[in-house]
């Protein structure tokens, strides 16, 4: 009877596992969907922002029209903070899950519309208007998917594979570059960058794709129960007469400094991102005048190895520590940034190669550990209010504006290399947030 007791308990707990592994699974699908939508456009908007400049800004001047595009790029993260803070307090309020399952209806149909615009020789000056307002909402609601996602997982996952886990968030920012990276090339190598079939049609392609695959997602999410994590700490406040209030209002209260800290360790992540991934191709095509093809290969090869280095870097951080990871890639970026800059200006194809890869390798050893620490850096009351905030005032400030200010830079300085003393700058910034900063691998969420 005993035995029979024991077995039916086993049976129980192994259903059990399997479950939550199932609902794991789904979780980590979603989330990596999800944000693969947010990242596959801002790859689209930066590969064929030469392009786009041709549909929105025509003009004798190349160069001014590309940096207008890259000017509505900029304007758009302005809102990323508003929107961390709603989405943020919602998330905490409401719940990760419907927080996530309306963002994501907003982000890919403000995406979708981006691929409807007539251009400028159509509507005029109302052209760009309508794009940078549409950046501006597809801005405001992805503000809350990167940290949602990586928030939903953390709350999931094991505590001893939390970064493992959580490496699928910049995985996905990572996988989206590459498809828009490769319809890129596929369509530069096939039609020309200045073909009519390119400038009409071919640009908007990748935009029109974000509202099925933003339904896929939206249905996915709305099929999942909230994260075990965040249920208890409900039952915990409904057992005393209490509910989370005023998420935002207890972050900037109780957390401030926390807060502080953490915005500083996100400001290397918003611009090495942008500066490595996005903007160093067009560097290549616009100031060096590197071939546009081979820029595009060399990119590809980059996000491919990047990708793998994403979920190696997750997995040594469960055993190293999230903060010494920071540390090394802060250190990383002081030491390796102008010589980097310095060997671009070589123009060998292996050379190029080369340096991407390390300077990838290096922003791998941060993106690949900062969503498990922003989750682990913040209490569950306010978890996705901190963690929105921090990485989207960061990327608002200095990620989305990180390919403006470096053309700028150059433009200013007359120096090819002068982005590369910004990003030394900015990587001292998070070097001493990091150093004030605490290491909470593998505790338990609910510690925290």
């Amino acid at each position: 009877m005993e035995s029979n007791i024991s077995d039916s308990n086993a049976a129980a707990i192994a259903f059990t596992e399997e479950e939550q592994h199932r609902t794991l699974k789904k979780v980590t699908f979603s989330s990596f969907l999800g944000n693969f939508i947010e990242w596959f456009d801002y790859a689209s908007y930066s590969y064929l922002a030469t392009v786009i400049a041709l549909v929105f800004f025509p003009g004798e001047d190349r160069f001014v029209s590309v940096m207008s595009t890259f000017a509505v790029f900029a304007l758009s993260f302005l809102v990323r903070p508003i929107g961390a803070i709603f989405w943020g307090n919602m998330g905490d309020k409401k719940g990760r899950k419907w927080a996530l399952s309306i963002s994501i209806l907003m982000m890919s149909g403000a995406t979708f519309l981006i691929g409807c615009l007539p251009g400028y020789a159509i509507l005029g000056v109302g052209a760009p208007i309508l794009l940078l307002v549409l950046r501006m909402v597809q801005s405001f609601s992805a503000a809350g998917e990167y940290a949602g996602a990586a928030t939903f997982i953390a709350e999931y996952a094991p505590k001893n594979h939390r970064g493992f886990y959580c490496s699928m968030v910049p995985a996905s920012t990572a996988t989206g570059l590459l498809i828009g990276s490769l319809f890129a090339t596929f369509m530069f190598n096939t039609w020309g960058a200045d073909s009519s079939f390119v400038i009409d049609w071919g640009w908007r392609i990748p935009f029109l794709l974000a509202l099925p695959l933003g339904y896929i997602t939206h249905y996915i999410r709305t099929h999942l129960e909230d994260s075990p994590v965040y249920e208890e700490m409900q039952r915990r406040l409904s057992g005393a007469g209490k509910a989370v209030q005023h998420p935002i209002r207890t972050l900037f209260k109780k957390h401030f400094k926390v807060l502080i800290v953490s915005f500083g360790a996100c400001v290397l992540n918003a611009v090495g991102f942008y500066a490595v991934l996005t903007y160093l191709p067009n560097y290549l095509e616009t100031t060096l005048n590197y071939d546009p093809s081979s820029a595009s290969i060399i990119t590809t090869i980059v996000l491919v190895v990047y990708i793998a280095f994403i979920f190696l870097s997750g997995r040594i951080s469960d055993r190293f520590g999230r903060k010494k990871m920071l540390i090394i890639a802060c250190v990383g970026f002081i030491v390796l940034t102008i010589p980097a800059f310095l060997l671009l200006g070589t123009k060998n194809f292996w050379v190029i190669l080369l340096v991407e890869l390390v300077m990838c390798l290096v922003l791998t050893i941060n993106d690949g550990t900062l969503s498990s620490y922003l989750t682990e850096t913040f209490p569950t009351d306010v978890r996705y209010s901190g963690f929105a905030l921090s990485f989207n005032l960061a990327n608002a400030i200095f990620g989305g504006s990180a390919s403006f200010i470096s053309f700028w830079l150059i433009d200013v300085t007359g120096s090819p290399i002068a982005p590369g003393f910004y990003m030394v700058f900015i990587a001292a910034i998070a070097l001493v947030a990091m150093i004030l900063s605490h290491e909470h691998t593998g505790k338990d969420l609910t510690e925290i």
